[in-house]
């Protein structure tokens, strides 16, 4: 089973999802915006990942700041935050066997399948 947490405006994601189906990957699509993971999912995905919760946020985005989230703010905090705010997760995200990349470039995705 693989999934793409997709977000179908940001180019990034879909440049990751069409390199996928060129590659005859069929991945569930996770329109991450209107359906937010919730804490637990975060926490699993950060450890498919093997990042911390501030390697996962958009920190350049004004919505961060807006937030009174800094370097400071605790993984709680960080957590809560994409919960709440989607938007804040970096994307595109695709897990495959228990492993999951982002998708900056879009080719680093395909190491999941190898």
């Amino acid at each position: 089973m693989t999934t793409i947490y997709h977000n179908p405006r940001c180019s990034k994601s879909r440049q990751t999802l069409q390199l996928l189906e060129e590659n005859n990957i069929q991945p569930e699509i996770r329109l991450y915006l209107q359906d937010p993971p919730s804490i637990e999912e975060i926490q699993a995905l950060l450890t498919q990942l093997d990042i911390t919760p501030l390697e996962l946020m958009r920190t350049k985005e004004t919505i961060y700041k807006e937030l009174g989230l800094s370097k400071e703010s605790t993984d709680e905090e960080r957590l809560q935050a994409m919960h709440t705010t989607p938007s804040l997760i970096e994307r595109p995200i695709v897990i495959h066997n228990d492993k999951a990349k982002i998708g900056r470039p879009p080719e680093d995705v395909l190491a999941l399948f190898k």
